[in-house]
């Protein structure tokens, strides 16, 4: 007896660009495969290390001319249809630890923005209002269902106690009013309150029952 196995697999590649920024990354089952860094002038392989290596070879090269080509369209439509205004979402923003918190423990908090258009925004990190460059990483913009973006950014911390870490988003939809969201180290120490109160409670009780069997004592000799 023979058993057919089928696997299917969903391939998804994302080729965009503005006037300013370009985006070409490729995925398979919702995992990040490959993308374009054109700062670094790079593609960069983001497979797992488990995962079978894959050669991406001139695909680097490829987007180089794939985002010129789109800019150039860009300019020209912009020029046919005289800038219209464009639509735009403005982002929300949270932000929050990978792993439970523990002092002086190596961590990760992850800054979620959501919801935003059109796919060009910033964020920046401050550890106690000191601006913060490294241990930073950032994910590539992933379109959602409505036509919107994600994206998130890490940033490696080991909390101490009341430290306070802020990440600001920068999009054109807020009009030059930057969204931060704050997190501060704020471990709570053991509560001893009740224990105590339990004790007091119970010590006024005995003292209770000791008065009182003394007087029934006293009571009695009097008879």
């Amino acid at each position: 007896e023979k058993i057919l196995l089928i696997f299917v697999h969903e391939y998804v590649g994302i080729h965009g660009c503005s006037e300013t920024d370009g985006e070409d990354m490729h995925e398979l089952d919702e995992e990040e495969m490959w993308h374009a860094d054109f700062n670094q002038k790079r593609g960069v392989v983001t497979l797992p290390d488990f995962a079978n290596p894959l050669e991406f070879t001139h695909f680097y090269e490829t987007s180089v001319i794939e985002m010129t080509g789109c800019k150039s369209d860009v300019a020209f439509l912009t020029k046919i249809f005289k800038s219209p205004p464009p639509e735009m979402d403005a982002p929300h923003t949270s932000i929050y630890l990978k792993d439970d918190v523990e002092l002086g423990v190596q961590n990760t908090l992850i800054c979620h923005v959501t919801g935003f258009y059109p796919p060009s925004l910033s964020i920046s990190w401050t550890t106690n209002n000191a601006n913060v460059t490294e241990g930073i990483s950032l994910s590539q913009y992933r379109p959602r269902a409505d036509g919107t973006f994600n994206i998130f950014s890490t940033l490696k911390v080991t909390p101490a106690e009341g430290d306070i870490y802020s990440c600001t988003v920068n999009h054109r939809a807020l009009q030059g009013q930057p969204q931060t969201k704050t997190w501060d180290v704020d471990v709570a120490l053991p509560s001893v309150g009740p224990a105590v109160f339990c004790g007091v409670g119970l010590t006024l009780g005995l003292l209770g029952v000791a008065a009182g069997t003394f007087l029934l004592i006293k009571g009695n000799n009097c008879n």
